[in-house]
C-alpha cells in the first residue's frame, strides 16, 4: 500500500512539472509567433509584395483565434499543487534542507528526544494547516466562485492545501514511526543520480565501492 502511495505521488509531481512545462512552452511561442507574423505582414506590406502581405494577415490572424490566456493561470494552479505534493515528498526523501549543528552536538539520547520532537512538531502543524484547509474548502464549496480564466470551481484548486498537508503529515509521522524503531532518517545524496553507477559498478554520487562498509 505504502508503495502504492510513493508510487502515486511521484507520478503525480512529475505529471504536473511535465505538464506545466509543455503549457508554458507552447503559451511562449503562440506569444513570439503572433509577433513573428505581423512582422512578416508589416514587411510585405511595406515592399508592396502582395501574397506575403496576404500570408502574413491569414496567418495572424489564425494564431490570434487561437486563446491561451488560461495558460498562465493554469500554470500557476499546476505548480501550486506541484508544490503541495512536493513539500511531503520533501519530508518522505529527506531533500528538506535542515540546520542539525546544534543537534548533533547533543548527547544521543537526547538527539532522539529532540528529533522525535521536531517530527512530531510538523506533523501537528501539517495536520492543524489540513484541518484549517479543509473547511476552507467545505466551505468554498457551497459558493459559486470560479476562477478568472478557467472558470475553474475555486474549491478544486483549493483542495491541494488539505491533500497535501494530510500527506505531509502521514510523512511526519512515517519517518518518526521508522525514527522510532530503527534510529535512521531519510537522508538524500544530492551527487546521486539515478540510473547512472560509476565504472565499478557503484552507483554515482554515493562514495562507496563493492565491499566497502557503509556506515549511517
Amino acid at each position: 500500500m505504502l508503495r502504492l502511495l510513493d508510487r502515486l505521488e511521484e507520478t503525480l509531481i512529475a505529471t504536473l512539472m511535465a505538464a506545466a512545462t509543455i503549457v508554458i512552452f507552447i503559451a511562449v511561442a503562440h506569444r513570439y509567433s503572433l509577433g513573428g507574423i505581423a512582422s512578416v505582414f508589416n514587411y510585405g506590406r511595406a515592399h508592396e509584395i502582395g501574397w506575403l502581405t496576404d500570408f502574413g494577415r491569414a496567418g495572424f490572424m489564425w494564431l490570434r483565434s487561437i486563446n491561451l490566456t488560461w495558460a498562465q493561470e493554469l500554470c500557476i494552479y499546476m505548480f501550486v499543487w506541484m508544490a503541495k505534493f512536493g513539500a511531503a515528498y520533501g519530508v518522505r526523501t529527506g531533500v528538506h534542507v535542515g540546520v542539525d549543528v546544534l543537534v548533533n552536538r547533543l548527547p544521543a539520547d537526547r538527539q532522539r528526544k529532540v528529533v522525535l520532537f521536531a517530527l512530531m512538531c510538523g506533523a501537528l502543524f501539517t495536520a492543524i494547516v489540513g484541518t484549517l484547509g479543509a473547511t476552507f474548502v467545505w466551505e468554498m464549496a457551497h459558493t459559486q466562485q470560479v476562477s478568472a480564466d478557467l472558470e475553474m470551481p475555486m474549491w478544486l484548486v483549493y483542495l491541494c492545501v488539505p491533500l497535501g498537508s494530510y500527506l505531509m503529515c502521514f510523512r511526519f509521522l512515517q519517518v518518526a514511526w521508522t525514527f522510532w524503531f530503527t534510529g535512521d532518517l531519510p537522508h538524500h545524496d544530492h551527487a546521486y543520480v539515478e540510473g547512472m553507477t560509476e565504472e565499478d559498478g557503484t552507483p554515482a554520487g554515493t562514495g562507496h565501492h563493492p565491499g566497502e562498509e557503509v556506515k549511517p
